[in-house]
C-alpha cells in the first residue's frame, strides 16, 4: 500500500506524458480503451536501439515469469518484482527512444497497456491478469512494430 501510494503519482504523470496529443483522461489510462493501435498504411512502425532494447528486456523478464505463473509459483514479491523489472524498461524507453511522432502516438498505446499491466500486478488480486495485459501488449508491440527477430510469448 505505501509503495503503490509513493508509486501512483508517478504513474499519473506518465500516463499523461504519454497521452496523444489533445487527450487528456481522468485516469492515467482511461482512454487506452478508445485508442487503437494501427499498422502505417499496411507497414510496421520503425523502432530504434533503445526501444528494441527496452521491449526485448521486457519480453523476456515477461517469459521467464510466465511458467512459474502459470504453475501458481509466482508469490506477490515476485509480482512487485517483475512489475518494478518491467517498470525499469519503461522509464529507459520512455528517456531514451526517439521515434518519429506518428509512432511515437502508436507506442504510447502499447506502453499504456503494459503500464496497465503493472498496476494490476501490483494490486492485491488478480495479478495474473496483470503479466497477461503486458504478453497482450508485447504481442501487439511485435505486430505494429518493426524489431527484427522478435517472436510472440507463448502463453
Amino acid at each position: 500500500m505505501f509503495t503503490t501510494r509513493l508509486l501512483m503519482p508517478g504513474l499519473i504523470a506518465l500516463g499523461l506524458a504519454l497521452a496523444p496529443t489533445g487527450v487528456v483522461a481522468a485516469e492515467p489510462h482511461a482512454h487506452a480503451a478508445t485508442v487503437k493501435i494501427k499498422l502505417d498504411h499496411g507497414k510496421k512502425w520503425p523502432t530504434d536501439e533503445a526501444l528494441r532494447r527496452g521491449m526485448g528486456e521486457i519480453r523476456t523478464a515477461m517469459a521467464d515469469a510466465l511458467s512459474p505463473i502459470h504453475r501458481n509459483k509466482f508469490s506477490s514479491g515476485d509480482f512487485e518484482q517483475l512489475a518494478g523489472r518491467v517498470q525499469g524498461q519503461i522509464d529507459y524507453v520512455t528517456a531514451n527512444c526517439k521515434l518519429p511522432e506518428a509512432a511515437d502516438h502508436q507506442l504510447h498505446v502499447v506502453l499504456e497497456q503494459v503500464l496497465d499491466g503493472i498496476a494490476i500486478m501490483k494490486a492485491d488480486k488478480g495479478r495474473d491478469q496483470g503479466a497477461v495485459k503486458i504478453v497482450q501488449a508485447l504481442d501487439q508491440y511485435g505486430t505494429h512494430f518493426d524489431h527484427a527477430g522478435w517472436k510472440p510469448l507463448k502463453h
